[in-house]
């Protein structure tokens, strides 16, 4: 049976997608033509430890068969995929159904490391194009959490069979049989050379090649559900379990079916993710937030993160109004060049040597709407930022919670007059995106995708394209220069 059809012919069947976060997972049942027709959502739970804190991976698989089981009861579900987040890889044994499959807990990526962890880790981390990314904070990248498990817990390292990523993890539970995927250890893993399409030199110098297993891809059907989690959970019998990848690269996929061409895209969230095929690599710089990634088929991809939607927070509140920022509130904003310059978290993000250094400059903003207006002014332009980063692709697409109001594509679309910005409304673009994957081989046209055009701000563009020049000005500076900056006569209000 095709992975992307139901036993009654040729009617395509549903997919059935768990999108693996940080914080939730979320299990839906989605048409082939990527409309999402049910989604089933739980905390993604983490114990404190000992050796390190860890996701509960007993407790998940649980949630996890008992709600396929009951969306396989309520839809025709031909086919199981997984998009994860790219910090997450799980160590374990030879028997997918010993608990829940490990040898040693799933570390929890933002919980710090020991000391000797990180510094013993620095020398091993080889070049930019073996990491595809600068070392970010914590134990985010899956080359270090393997080496603190090998230098915590020596003894149970030697008895893991696979070293898995979390789509991966997943199908290797369902259906027992385990594989590596390109899209996956290309997102900032440390432990695949994206540009060469070979292993970090780290894989050979500390023996973990033996945990690697062979490549599949994206879509591949890897096997059939395994018959104990069938008879067990009352789970359709041949239900195919695809191979899966990154949660990010995969909603770059979704744009790829859709028949898109020359693009880069813009995901919004937490992350501020973008991703272009047609950036050199030679462009990429890891000092602001660039990576190198790979798409499903193995291809570079350019991209840029920065956490925006943290950004975002610092400056809107932790509650921000639910009503969308009155275009007024803006003119008043720019006019009185009231900005928030970079960076508020504890990371460096676009610029260099801004991490705490973030503040507000000009006169003050006083009410909610306000800081929300100005927080949203904010993230337009660190996607901006991003967008200038990775290059000059006629085509933009922007799509997540951004989207939620209409000024930020607007702002967006007005500082970029010679580019085509479009947006996508959809909320599940990773879900979306997984699900396409089963009708890879056998789609015969685009996939369908409505994408709309931003309102227009004719009326602010120039005094918005002075403003942004004296907010980069201002940003890319070193904070200790910012202040010399804003009182050269002219350079703030133009």
């Amino acid at each position: 049976m095709d992975a992307a059809t139901n036993d009654h012919g040729n009617a395509p069947a549903t997919v059935a997608v768990l999108d693996v976060g940080k914080t939730n997972v979320k299990l839906s049942a989605v048409e082939a033509g990527g409309t999402v027709v049910e989604t089933l959502s739980v905390p993604n739970p983490v114990l404190p430890g000992p050796p390190w804190r860890h996701h509960n991976l007993k407790s998940l698989s649980e949630w996890v068969l008992e709600m396929l089981a009951g969306l396989a009861r309520r839809h025709p579900l031909g086919a199981f995929v997984t998009a994860g987040h790219g910090s997450g890889g799980v160590l374990t044994g030879a028997d997918p159904d010993a608990g829940d499959g490990t040898v040693l807990p799933m570390i929890d990526y933002e919980q710090p490391l020991p000391a000797a962890v990180r510094d013993g880790y620095v020398p091993l981390a080889g070049s930019f194009l073996d990491r595809g990314s600068a070392t970010m904070h914590a134990a985010t990248h899956q080359a270090r959490q393997l080496y603190w498990m090998q230098q915590r817990e020596p003894r149970a390292f030697s008895q893991a069979r696979w070293y898995l990523g979390l789509p991966q993890y997943w199908a290797w539970r369902l259906c027992g049989v385990a594989a590596s995927e390109t899209s996956f250890l290309g997102a900032q893993s440390h432990l695949w050379n994206v540009a060469e399409r070979r292993w970090a030199p780290i894989v050979a110098h500390l023996g973990w090649e033996r945990l690697m297993p062979p490549f599949a891809k994206a879509w591949q059907p890897l096997g059939a559900m395994r018959p104990e989690l069938v008879r067990r959970f009352s789970l359709p019998e041949g239900l195919r379990v695809l191979t899966g990848g990154h949660d990010s690269s995969l909603n770059h996929y979704r744009y790829h079916a859709a028949g898109l061409q020359d693009f880069t895209v813009i995901s919004t969230g937490t992350w501020i993710v973008g991703f272009s095929g047609s950036t050199p690599i030679t462009r990429l710089d890891e000092h602001r937030g660039m990576t190198l990634n790979s798409d499903v088929f193995g291809n570079p991809l350019g991209g840029i993160l920065t956490m925006g939607g943290r950004e975002f927070s610092h400056i809107a509140g932790i509650d921000p109004p639910a009503d969308d920022v009155p275009v007024e509130i803006l003119k008043r904003l720019i006019a009185q060049q009231t900005m928030a310059l970079p960076s508020f978290g504890d990371d460096d993000g676009l610029f260099p040597g801004s991490a705490g250094a973030g503040r507000i400059l000009g006169p003050p903003v006083h009410t909610a709407m306000e800081r929300k207006a100005l927080a949203l002014l904010y993230c337009a332009l660190l996607t901006v930022e991003c967008l200038e980063a990775l290059g000059d692709d006629r085509l933009v697409v922007l799509d997540g919670s951004f989207l939620r109001d209409p000024l930020y594509a607007a702002v967006v679309a007005a500082l970029l007059p010679g580019r085509r910005v479009r947006f996508n409304l959809d909320t599940h673009g990773v879900a979306s995106g997984a699900a396409l994957l089963a009708r890879q081989e056998a789609r015969r046209q685009p996939a369908p995708l409505i994408l709309s055009e931003p309102i227009e701000l004719a009326a602010l563009e120039t005094e918005l394209a002075r403003y942004a020049a004296a907010w980069w000005s201002l940003a890319r500076a070193a904070p200790r220069l910012r202040d010399d900056i804003e009182n050269t006569k002219g350079s703030f209000h133009g």
